[in-house]
C-alpha cells in the first residue's frame, strides 16, 4: 500500500511460504509500477534476509525496515508502521477487519481471495470519499 493506506497490490499465497519469499512475489507483481511511482519501501523486520539483495538487484528501490530499537521496552509508536497496521485485515480492528468475509478463509482459490480483498478495499475507499 502507499503512504495513504491505499492498496496497490495483493498477493495471496499458501501458508507454507515464508513472508520474505512471498514478498518477492508481491514486489515482482509491482515491477511495472516501480519505474513510475515507488521510490522507497518500508517493511517489517520479518522480511530481512535475501529480499534486501533481491530488491536492490531487480527493483533498484530503497528497502527500509521499521523495527523497534533494541533498547526499547514496552510499546512505542514506530514511524511509518501505522500505515500498514491500520489497513491490513487483522482481528485487532483495522480498516479491512470490518469485512466479515476477510476474517475467515471462505475462498477456494487464492485468486478469489485476492479479489475479495480488492473489493473490500474499494468499498472502504468509496466510503471515505462519500463522507
Amino acid at each position: 500500500m502507499d503512504t495513504l493506506g491505499h492498496l496497490l497490490k495483493v498477493v495471496v499465497h499458501a501458508a507454507n511460504l515464508q513472508d520474505r519469499d512471498g514478498g518477492k512475489l508481491l514486489l515482482a507483481a509491482l515491477l511495472p509500477m516501480t519505474k513510475l511511482r515507488l521510490r522507497k519501501i518500508w517493511a517489517d523486520g520479518g522480511y530481512r534476509g535475501a529480499l534486501i539483495q533481491w530488491v536492490k538487484l531487480h527493483l533498484h528501490i530503497d528497502l527500509t525496515f521499521v523495527s523497534p530499537p533494541s533498547t526499547q521496552t514496552g510499546f512505542a509508536v514506530l514511524p511509518r508502521r501505522w500505515v500498514v497496521e491500520r489497513t491490513k485485515f487483522t482481528p485487532l480492528g483495522a480498516w479491512l477487519s470490518n469485512y466479515r468475509r476477510l476474517n475467515k478463509d471462505f475462498e477456494e482459490s487464492t485468486l478469489s481471495s485476492e479479489g475479495m480483498i480488492y473489493l473490500c478495499s474499494i468499498h472502504a475507499l468509496l466510503k471515505r470519499l462519500s463522507a
